[in-house]
């Protein structure tokens, strides 16, 4: 993971740590019903280039759930967060469902 993220603007710099751009990945993706990301301090990196990101995470998945589904939909999510919150384009989101639980 980045260890953090700088914009420079006009105006001033504004300091995203990368525990901050965890806590927006992993919310984004648990928002998504029957995702939850496995472990969440190593379970996901984000990686900054410039104006842009990639992201990916590992997630537990609720046993039942249509997994592309579930996946493009936490792509959206995550993308659009990131984008959203921290101004850069996200150019890709990697999944990988390590595990399936009943629930």
């Amino acid at each position: 993971m980045t260890d953090e993220l700088v914009l420079r603007e006009v105006e001033g710099t504004i300091t995203i740590p990368a525990a901050t751009l965890n806590r927006i990945v992993v919310a984004a993706a648990e928002a998504a019903d029957g995702a939850r990301v496995r472990r969440p301090r190593r379970g996901v990196a984000v990686e900054v280039n410039g104006a842009s990101a990639s992201v990916s995470l590992q997630l537990t998945v609720r046993f039942g759930t249509v997994l592309p589904e579930l996946a493009e939909t936490v792509q959206t999510n995550v993308a659009r967060a990131v984008e959203r919150l921290c101004g850069l384009e996200v150019r890709t989101v990697d999944i990988a469902v390590e595990e399936l639980v009943e629930r």
